[in-house]
């Protein structure tokens, strides 16, 4: 295609409907999908999906189908400016669509694209942000943009749907300057996007993301029609920035996304117990599992055991498990041998700590693993070990965990469950998952509680 620039009758996208029969458009492409196919009334097809901005704001997605893959498959890129005219234009399917247009694009054989000049003002992607602290009020589902700082990343999943679809993704963490922070799932080839572009905290831009409830918590998920964008020139984008490396980067962050311990949805359903209730409760369960919320402080980590010192963490295999799509986790030798997967492999530190905490009424020590344990202390594993080696030694590790004791109250996910140990049947109570209180919702609760006690008096003294 060869490039076009001016003397051409250009419509706003904002303009585009069904009732208009000829347009033209000039656009640049800020989104381009994989290529597909399907099998339609005993024929077979393919499509291709792209995102339209304009330099006005407007924002359209268009698919290309059949003999416009042939034409336009290889010539049409993301980020590239083009006009485009001889479409049909349809109301759009907002379940397919993260642009907020009443309709979209479809090109057939008769599609008519060029490549136009550059027009540097027209905007690389389009962002409608909305920060995390808004997020967390928002209904369920929901689809949002989001602006913030990488502060995790998981590994690469590979593993096969209930569909028999072959599919990757990996989790990322970010936070913005709410001082809040969510997991994101992002899939196929952003998944695949080497570690390095992760590294370093990068600022990223995340358009059309899915938010549903998830373990309690709310997670978001980055589908195909959505984008993936670094190396933001926005407001939002620097503000971030100059937050996180102002000191947001040593802030404690309240997550929004409930991780580990496998609790599921049935953790929002939990009964919310204090300590003493939990001890009485956790003791009668006799099969099975159960999860109760508690709301308590850090009192105390068990740093040593009958005068020695305790191991806070370990190091653990990080191979994906053939036909589970989940790291092995299991503990490696000296040399880095995982005993399960009988090889030399990936491996991580994790954390495998015994804690003490405490409310208004009792105490109670609870096993607390990797997540609910970063959580915790707030620090990663790989900081606690990199802490531990450097120059202050283990006095700096445990001066660094003291410095959490009574820090700030939170809400435990813990699991009661009936299990036999060598030959002897216990109930097992531990930490699965732990966040910040959330100072609003404890206290509409513990005045939900407070006028609960009063009507339950009232009542007797009818």
């Amino acid at each position: 295609m060869s490039a076009v620039d001016g003397g051409l009758n250009l419509l706003p996208i904002s303009e585009l409907s069904s009732y208009l029969p000829r347009w033209t458009i000039k656009a640049r492409v800020t989104n381009k999908s994989q290529l597909r196919t399907f099998s339609k009334s005993g024929g077979n097809g393919k499509v291709f999906h792209v995102q339209l901005l304009d330099v006005h704001g407007g924002e359209i997605r268009a698919s290309f189908f059949n003999e416009a893959v042939d034409s336009f498959w290889e010539t049409v890129h993301v980020g590239k400016c083009y006009c485009m005219s001889r479409g049909s234009v349809r109301v759009a399917n907002q379940q397919y669509n993260s642009c907020n247009h009443r309709y979209e694009i479809s090109f057939d054989k008769g599609a008519q694209i060029s490549e136009a000049a550059n027009d540097a003002e027209i905007e690389s992607v389009k962002l409608s942000v909305t920060d995390l602290q808004t997020l967390q009020s928002k209904t369920l589902p929901c689809k949002v943009d989001l602006c913030g700082i990488v502060t995790s990343t998981g590994s690469t999943i590979a593993f096969t749907s209930k569909e028999g679809k072959e599919l990757v993704k990996r989790d990322i963490t970010i936070a913005d300057d709410s001082a809040m922070s969510m997991s994101v799932t992002l899939w196929g080839e952003r998944a695949k996007q080497e570690d390095k572009a992760f590294e370093g905290n990068p600022v990223v831009g995340l358009k059309g993301v899915i938010v549903k409830e998830w373990n309690g918590g709310r997670a978001g998920s980055l589908p195909e029609s959505g984008s993936l964008v670094f190396a933001l020139a926005m407001p939002k984008a620097k503000r971030v920035q100059q937050w996180w490396s102002q000191g947001g980067s040593t802030q404690s962050l309240t997550a929004l996304t409930v991780m580990g311990g496998g609790g599921g949805a049935r953790a929002t359903n939990a009964k919310t117990l204090d300590l003493t209730e939990l001890r009485q409760i956790s003791e009668q369960v006799t099969q099975g599992s159960e999860l109760y919320n508690v709301v308590c402080r850090l009192g105390l980590v068990q740093l040593q055991k009958k005068g020695e010192l305790q191991p806070l963490t370990y190091i653990a295999c990080q191979e994906i498990r053939e036909g589970r799509g989940l790291p092995c986790n299991r503990r490696v030798d000296s040399s880095g041998f995982c005993p399960a997967c009988n090889r030399v492999g990936k491996s991580g530190a994790r954390f495998n700590i015994r804690c003490r905490f405490g409310d208004a009424k009792d105490n109670l020590w609870l096993t607390t693993f990797h997540e609910a344990a970063e959580r915790v202390l707030g620090m990663k594993a790989e900081e606690a070990q990199s802490i531990e080696q450097g120059e202050g030694g283990r006095e700096a590790l445990e001066a660094a965990i003291i410095a959490k004791y009574f820090d700030q109250p939170l809400q435990l996910t813990v699991r009661a469950k009936y299990e036999t140990y060598n030959g002897e049947a216990r109930t097992n109570v531990s930490c699965v998952d732990n966040r910040p209180v959330t100072f609003g919702q404890h206290g509409r609760a513990m005045l939900k509680e407070v006028l609960d006690h009063m009507g339950a008096q009232s009542r007797k003294q009818l």
